[in-house]
């Protein structure tokens, strides 16, 4: 677990710090410099892109981390990595003429309504081949084990340069057309550098070669497609329906909320870059302890670190909607549910890296594509009925479902499972936390409230944790960075 530690503290930090300058711009920045149906339309390209990536990526990025060390030989893993260089492109170019050929139809999609969006329509594809490549060349340096700077370029970078060009707009130096074009400008980068940075670790032959066993790779790619792409759909889907029931606006409303919830999965994000090669390699290897070892620890550390995050969100949400415009409070369920669904997730450890990498993917893929068909017909009830949060409620059932579904496949083809007894002292820990906290506050300003309390409520949480040994790896890591010698 060592070097998963030490990179995750290190991809944590980095995560972190860019959750940091995302809450600036989403909470200030966006509401204060730009008109809301403007912040609509920025989430809404932004989320349109992600549900459109992974078909893009084709699924290569898992691939990559799948196979690669299953061959032995330079040659085969150079001609795997022209597999996963010339197959996103491929699919760019045939989607994109096929956008091309239907751009029209696309215009009069969004000429009820929403009118807003037509001119910007195409730079949700720009954006979304970006991502794709981007993705890609992540997957590169974690085979290598090098996750550090691609985490910082998926975490920290474009949130800062949004910072900036948010920054540019308030004092009128570019307009909110530029800035929006801008935006897209900064994806295009982003994934370039990341290129070079791949590049640099490994250059691989270039050539038209492909690995030997083709078909069973390519069989896996459009499958993992299908999976990755579902798990886009989940968290994605809510909003783009919003847009289409909904004033444009709702959808950054709603996009508050989920931002605040989805602080919860920094965590899990910060660990799976590491996690994720690990996990295939002792499949490859097959190496049974190793992954059940694996399984439980990644699920006890993340929910450790994961239940703080959920504690001070939900028991501070009050004093920070105080902070904001009154047009973007909402209810505090729509937190609540969100942050449940991350905290969720968070439980599950390595569960994705198993499935994932093992040959039990199919059945995640029939499980996701019927649970996605759900939430497509729970949005479809639920938001007319009850707007905003009944787009919350579906995403909340449907990844309750999805997760639920995971667990039990992975006890019953491994016979592992994530949970413990202390798992669920951990949970009433959280509970008996949340209640406690929620109702009572400082009389003070609403920053100075949630800083106090929020180093009251850690101060408990940590020292409990500490003291009743929840985690070993996680005293260990409070020994080496905070130099506490009496743990």
């Amino acid at each position: 677990m060592g070097i998963i530690i030490n990179q995750s503290f290190k991809n944590l930090v980095t995560t972190y710090f860019g959750f940091g300058i995302g809450a600036i711009n989403t909470l200030f920045l966006f509401t204060y410099f730009l008109e809301q149906e403007y912040y609509g339309l920025v989430s809404f390209l932004l989320s349109a892109a992600n549900l459109i990536w992974p078909f893009l990526a084709f699924g290569v990025n898992s691939t990559l981390i799948k196979f690669f060390t299953s061959y032995k030989s330079k040659e085969e893993q150079d001609r795997l990595f022209n597999l996963v260089l010339l197959l996103p492109l491929m699919v760019s170019v045939v989607i994109g003429v096929v956008g091309l050929l239907s751009y029209d139809l696309l215009l009069e999609y969004f000429s009820d309504g929403n009118e807003l969006v037509q001119p910007y329509i195409w730079l949700i594809f720009v954006i979304a081949v970006a991502t794709a490549y981007f993705e890609v060349f992540f997957s590169w340096s974690k085979i290598y084990y090098k996750s550090v700077f691609g985490n910082f370029m998926k975490e920290v970078f474009h949130r800062f340069c949004i910072s900036m060009l948010l920054l540019t707009v308030y004092f009128d130096w570019i307009s909110v057309n530029a800035f929006i074009y801008c935006v897209a400008g900064v994806f295009v980068f982003r994934s370039i550098a990341m290129a070079i940075y791949a590049f640099v670790l490994y250059m691989p032959e270039i050539g038209i070669k492909f690995p030997r066993n083709l078909m069973p790779v390519l069989k896996y790619t459009a499958l993992i497609l299908i999976a990755s792409s579902v798990a886009m759909v989940l968290l994605d889907l809510d909003k783009v329906m919003i847009e289409y029931y909904l004033p444009i606006e709702n959808v950054a409303i709603y996009g508050i909320g989920i931002y605040i919830a989805t602080v919860i999965s920094v965590p899990q994000k910060a660990m799976h870059q590491i996690i994720h090669p690990m996990t295939a390699n002792f499949l490859n290897t097959k190496d049974r302890e190793g992954l059940k070892d694996l399984y439980k620890r990644s699920s006890v550390n993340l929910l450790i670190i994961s239940a703080i995050i959920f504690i001070l969100i939900i028991t501070n949400l009050g004093q920070l909607y105080e902070m904001i415009p009154e047009e973007y409070e909402l209810s505090v369920i729509v937190v609540l549910l969100i942050s449940l669904v991350k905290l969720y997730d968070n439980m599950l450890g390595s569960n994705n890296s198993i499935l994932f990498n093992s040959d039990y993917y199919r059945l995640v893929l029939g499980i996701g594509v019927l649970l996605s068909v759900l939430a497509f017909i729970l949005n479809l009830i639920f938001i007319p009925l009850y707007g905003i949060e009944g787009a919350a409620i579906a995403t909340f059932v449907a990844f309750f479902i999805y997760n639920t579904a995971k667990i039990f496949l992975v006890h019953k083809k491994f016979n592992i499972y994530p949970f413990s007894r202390l798992t669920w002292i951990i949970l009433l820990f959280t509970g008996i936390l949340c209640v406690a906290f929620y109702f009572w506050d400082f009389p003070f300003h609403p920053v100075l409230n949630i800083i106090l309390k929020s180093i009251l409520i850690c101060a408990i949480y940590f020292l409990v944790t500490v003291k009743l040994e929840f985690s070993e790896d996680i005293n260990v890591l409070l020994r080496k960075y905070l130099k506490l010698k009496s743990l």
